[in-house]
Formats: structure tokens, C-alpha cells, sequence
């Protein structure tokens, strides 16, 4: 059975920018000063697509001191995984289906 992927995750993994950091924070758990440096958006820029990925639940964040720590909510990633997944595997089982044309 296919489960409906949350489309505020999509969304937020759209953005090439957003993809980068989520790609970034699959590595290691980064300050926002990290990834102005990795990725070399201006901190208001980055400051926004934070917020999107976490509105989105992609992302949760950190205190520490002066800074903000940012780490994947992996479960997140990994209910979007198991729904393409699962419409990959749909689609191969699905793929000798031809409806007829009237």
C-alpha cells in the first residue's frame, strides 16, 4: 500500500540550496556559521531556508552558546525514502498495465 509523502518535505528538498545543506548535514551535525562557509549564502539567505526545512521537519536544531547547531530529522528522509520507494516498486510490478483506449 502507498502512504502519501508529506509535500512540505518536497518542497523544502526542491531548492538546490536546501538540497545542499541536507546533504551537508547528512555528513556531520553543522553550525549556521558552517554552512554560510560550506555553502557560501549570505546568513540571511541561509537563515530562511533553515526556517523552511524546519517547518518542514527536515531539520532540528541545537543550542550551543552563542550558535545554533543544525542536525537531520532522519526520520523524516526516511518515510520519503520508503514512499518512492514503494511507488518505484508499484511502478515495476505496474509497468506491462496498459488501459485501453476507448
Amino acid at each position: 500500500m502507498l502512504t502519501s509523502a508529506d509535500p512540505d518535505v518536497i518542497r523544502a528538498l526542491a531548492d538546490p540550496l536546501r538540497l545542499q545543506i541536507v546533504t551537508l548535514l547528512a555528513r556531520e551535525t553543522l553550525c549556521t556559521t558552517h554552512l554560510v562557509e560550506e555553502t557560501g549564502a549570505k546568513q540571511t539567505n541561509l537563515s530562511n531556508h533553515m526556517k523552511i526545512l524546519r517547518e518542514a521537519g527536515v531539520v532540528e536544531t541545537e543550542p550551543c552558546g552563542r550558535y545554533t547547531y543544525y542536525k537531520l530529522r532522519t526520520e523524516a528522509l526516511a518515510d520519503l525514502s520508503e514512499h518512492f520507494a514503494a511507488l518505484a516498486t508499484s511502478a515495476r510490478i505496474a509497468a506491462e498495465n496498459k488501459r485501453a483506449c476507448p
